[in-house]
């Protein structure tokens, strides 16, 4: 392995960094993107029960922003549900935009990766290509050793810079489907509690209630 990063020159450095920086970020997503940990099921279903119950008072709002993502949406509706809808709806959608920036924390990074290490790589095949066509001119083409060095550090670095950029653009791409997917989700519920403060769902989170 070690002869393969050696042979393919000092592109391999860049190209191995974005690969170590990748990784960390997909495994950081994937811990930190879980479903349970941003948007909880059943909350607004509690809310419910605690504004049902007059037990929904400063301590409660302030525990619930510090749960998850979606309660710190939620709270910052219920915070502002003594005012009109539409005051509500704003705090919610404020918050929400720091929420979604939250969650996209590093996308930005493991998209550039997944764009510029092919490029590393192509720069690395002009690099050895350029090697080849000036040990051409110098010895000729009797000694295919000489050759070797510039065909191989090309044909490395291109590898290199594909491998690193193939999973880095899938995973880039899986995890802003789900992003988009939290994101939905937190809207829905958002509304849900805009309705269930202003008297629009107490029917429906009855009925849910009497059912569980």
């Amino acid at each position: 392995m070690f002869e393969m990063v050696q042979a393919g020159g000092w592109l391999m450095v860049p190209i191995i960094l974005c690969s170590v920086i990748a990784l960390a970020i997909v495994g950081e997503r994937f811990w930190s993107l879980q479903q349970q940990k941003i948007a909880p099921k059943n909350l607004v279903t509690q809310i419910w029960q605690w504004h049902k119950s007059k037990a929904l008072d400063k301590e409660h709002i302030r525990a619930l922003s510090t749960s998850s993502p979606l309660g710190k949406v939620l709270a910052a509706g219920l915070v502002n549900r003594h005012h009109p809808r539409e005051i509500m709806k704003e705090s919610i959608e404020e918050t929400g935009r720091q929420v979604v920036a939250d969650l996209t924390r590093y996308l930005n990074t493991l998209g550039t990766i997944a764009s510029i290490t092919p490029l590393l790589g192509l720069l690395g095949t002009v690099i050895g290509m350029i090697k080849v066509f000036a040990a051409i001119t110098t010895q000729g083409v009797g000694n295919p050793t000489v050759l070797a060095g510039g065909i191989s550090e090309a044909l490395i670095t291109t590898a290199a810079g594909l491998l690193v950029a193939i999973p880095s653009l899938i995973f880039y791409r899986y995890f802003r489907g789900k992003v988009d997917e939290l994101v939905l989700k937190m809207e829905e519920e958002a509304m849900k509690i805009v309705d269930v403060m202003h008297g629009d769902r107490e029917k429906s989170l009855s009925a849910q209630e009497s059912a569980v």
